[in-house]
């Protein structure tokens, strides 16, 4: 009797070094391809991370479709598709997926394992795939594990990484593998709003995944150092989103940049690499990171609830140029310059003294390159409250930021076209223009372009104050 087998496919949507996949065409004569469309994991109104992503399941789909292979997608309860694709095929008796290590997804693996194991009679077999480095895989002499990046880095390091694994799915056969009409296509095109088409039209499958890793390498990588933090150079990668979505695997990537001549910023990019993991295994270890801050000390900060500052934030009109611009490229096209990701978190938690997750949050509605660990991990930096974060008193001060990584104002000018009259530095000011200088270069300020909303060297001094208050809270509830 031939075997058959389930691969169930969801952060990892590709056909080449699928970790799981390889092990299903290993030990299988037939194999159903599905998807699942989880409703406890849909937004309530379409964002840009939800529409992107489903665009990219799309194109899964007609990929294997051209190899004669059908993505069932499936909507509704998890445990009801597999109750459903049990009844259809009796003989299936292997379940194959790439695991997640943590949050919903996590949860949701330790359930559904148990549940195929125990009612339906299903061996399961997950792996781990996301990451390089699992994890649970790095730890202390003292076997804790590692709060601090930079030796975690260096552990890191000297550990071997698994090279790409071909997959062959010539002699893999779905005949007589059809199952019924609860198939879902009409629900995956409802779930791709059109509004939302700049961040996949022509952006996403693997081919292109292939085709933005070999650029960066012959183009982009050697400078990377260099270049990485300036937001008008197109220096940095985008894999991010790829890497998101999985339309191309971290040991592929890992591996192209190793074979690529050695410099500086290979070396670069290979520890931007690590934090990819390190941020995994911060939010593996701690669970509860998505809801509080890590740091005990900083959980009784007193966050203003400034509604109105937050919606400048948003829309880019906090009158700082440099966040605006970064606000306006996160708004227009689903993406922002990592660089501009840190100055505008800074600001938000640090000048507005708002919480880090409600633009946490935003970014999540908003990045087409999403994801969980990397995403709150970044916003727990910012802010100061992670394990290995920027000091509380160490705020990023925006003017001297936009004048150093954009000193003659071409990224802000492409964001914010009312200031692109102002010329070199002072656009990085607007508000200081005179006002001849405002007639001259034809804007109002306050009319035009706001004036900044909060004054930064007052800021940085309560933001401080409310720092070392919730220190001392802490200190006295101990």
């Amino acid at each position: 009797m031939s075997k058959t087998s389930v691969m169930w496919f969801r952060r990892d949507l590709r056909v080449s070094d699928n970790i799981a996949l390889a092990h299903a065409v290993e030990n299988s004569d037939k194999i159903l391809f599905v998807f699942h469309i989880d409703t406890q994991q849909l937004e309530k109104q379409p964002t840009v991370n939800q529409s992107s992503f489903f665009a990219s399941v799309q194109q899964l789909k007609k990929s294997l479709k051209k190899q004669n292979i059908n993505l069932y997608v499936f909507y509704g309860e998890l445990k009801d598709m597999f109750n459903h694709i049990k009844k259809q095929l009796p003989h299936w008796r292997d379940l194959y997926f790439n695991r997640d290590e943590h949050g919903y997804g996590g949860e949701r693996d330790q359930v559904i394992t148990k549940y195929c194991q125990e009612k339906l009679n299903i061996s399961v077999h997950a792996t781990m795939d996301y990451n390089l480095h699992a994890a649970h895989d790095i730890k202390k002499a003292d076997g804790h594990y590692y709060q601090v990046f930079t030796p975690y880095f260096k552990r890191w390091m000297t550990l071997v990484k698994s090279n790409p694994i071909t997959i062959d799915l010539t002699n893999i056969s779905q005949e007589h593998l059809t199952v019924s009409t609860l198939e879902q296509d009409s629900m995956l095109d409802a779930l791709i709003d059109e509004k939302h088409s700049y961040a996949y039209v022509d952006q996403i499958g693997e081919d292109k995944a292939r085709k933005i890793l070999s650029d960066f390498i012959e183009n982009k990588l050697t400078q990377y150092d260099q270049n990485r933090d300036v937001p008008s150079l197109d220096a940095t990668s985008h894999l991010s989103r790829y890497l998101r979505t999985g339309e191309i695997s971290i040991r592929v990537v890992y591996e192209g940049i190793k074979q690529a001549p050695d410099s500086d910023g290979r070396s670069t990019f290979i520890k931007e690499l690590c934090w990819r993991d390190y941020y995994n295994m911060i939010y593996a270890t701690h669970p509860q990171q998505n809801e509080s801050a890590i740091r005990p000390e900083f959980r009784q900060i007193r966050w203003r609830d400034d509604k109105i500052g937050f919606d400048d934030w948003q829309t880019g009109h906090t009158g700082f140029p440099i966040v605006d611009a970064a606000m306006r490229q996160l708004n227009e096209t689903g993406w922002m310059h990592n660089r501009l990701r840190m100055i505008v978190a800074s600001f938000l938690t640090k000048d507005l003294l708002i919480n880090w997750q409600w633009g946490e949050n935003y970014f999540k509605q908003k990045l087409v390159d999403y994801d969980p660990a990397s995403n709150i991990g970044g916003w727990q930096w910012a802010a100061s409250t992670g394990t290995d974060s920027v000091p509380y008193f160490r705020i990023f001060n925006p003017t001297l930021q936009s004048k150093k990584f954009d000193p003659q104002g071409l990224f802000i000018k492409k964001y914010i076209p009312e200031l692109k009259r102002i010329p070199g530095a002072k656009i990085h000011e607007p508000n200081k223009l005179s006002s001849i200088d405002q007639k001259r270069y034809h804007i109002s300020i306050g009319h035009d372009y706001p004036k900044p909303i909060v004054n930064h060297k007052t800021a940085r001094i309560n933001a401080i104050a409310a720092y070392e208050k919730s220190k001392t809270m802490n200190s006295v509830d101990i």
